[in-house]
């Protein structure tokens, strides 16, 4: 597997590189650190004077290999501790451009597997108008993106969302042959949005409103069984969660009481007009779930 990984030499990020042992037992082929100088950022902030420009970019950009030298260190010790005689190749990169945009274009160019990133889960205003930089991502990157919410080294628990989709199937695959560890458990999870509304339940019987729900549980459940056997085949311990239940609380609730390090979920790209007024469910769990985040994308079914 080729994994970017984008340092920027906080915390966070830091998180991002250690999580790199959580990988190590599938041993990546090949790992780039990434650090980014935000040249524009930069020349608005020096209201584009050429010489105050050329002096933070110099310095930033100094800052930069010192950050990447440090984040080399660190990846290179948290795969060693996982497996011994790694054959993975390390790269390191400084890159100048808007964070989110360069990120998803330098994945592309380099045909990257995963984008692999630490992120502080922006609840600021600033964050919650501009996005942050790990939601801009999700928007358009190329390839999967697991966005590191908490310092994880090990997968112990891990929890899937599923619906009966192409994308998701794609997921489960993903998650089986390139993240999971053996030793790991995992929640094949589904929740279905109720067929009745909450004011026609008020006049229904509770016999009606089973009757009327069965179908939606039985297919939820069919679905989560057939996903579960999949796992179990490849030697995964696995349970499985049915809920009926508005979609993204129910998933967010279930792996904030399970505790679960990693929520997985399969993404579909959207149009512009579609991301704009409706917005995706995978960025919206990026955004609220308690814990770390793997979004696959572009890998097929």
């Amino acid at each position: 597997m080729r994994i970017l990984c984008a340092v920027d030499g906080s915390e966070h990020s830091r998180w991002g590189v250690q999580a790199l042992e959580a990988l190590a037992g599938r041993e990546p082929e090949h790992v780039v650190l990434l650090h980014i100088v935000d040249k524009p950022a930069i020349e608005s902030a020096k209201n584009k004077n050429p010489v105050a420009v050329k002096r933070a970019l110099a310095a930033m950009e100094k800052a930069g290999v010192i950050v990447l030298r440090d984040a080399a260190r660190s990846a290179r010790l948290a795969l060693r501790q996982a497996s011994t005689g790694s054959r993975t190749q390390f790269q390191t990169l400084l890159a100048h451009g808007p964070i989110a945009h360069t990120i998803a274009k330098t994945a592309g160019r380099l045909k990257a597997d995963l984008i692999l990133m630490g992120s502080r889960g922006l609840s600021d205003i600033q964050g919650f108008l501009l996005g942050s930089v790990s939601r801009q991502i999700a928007s358009m990157a190329p390839c999967s993106l697991l966005v590191v919410k908490q310092p994880v080294t090990t997968l112990h628990h891990v929890a899937i969302a599923v619906d009966n989709s192409k994308h998701s199937r794609a997921a489960a695959r993903f998650l089986r042959s390139r993240i999971l560890p053996e030793s790991a458990t995992v929640t094949v999870l589904t929740s279905v949005e109720s067929p009745v509304t909450d004011f026609a339940a008020r006049y229904l019987s509770e016999s009606q409103l089973t009757e009327l729900k069965r179908p939606a549980m039985e297919q939820a459940t069919t679905l989560v069984n057939t996903v579960r056997e999949e796992f179990i085949k490849d030697g995964f311990l696995v349970v499985t969660q049915v809920q009926m239940d508005h979609v993204i609380d129910t998933i967010v609730k279930y792996v904030e009481t399970n505790q679960d390090q990693l929520l997985v979920i399969g993404s579909r790209d959207l149009t512009k007009s579609e991301r704009l007024y409706l917005g995706s469910v995978s960025e919206s769990l990026l955004r609220h779930a308690p814990c770390s985040v793997l979004i696959v994308r572009g890998v097929r079914a």
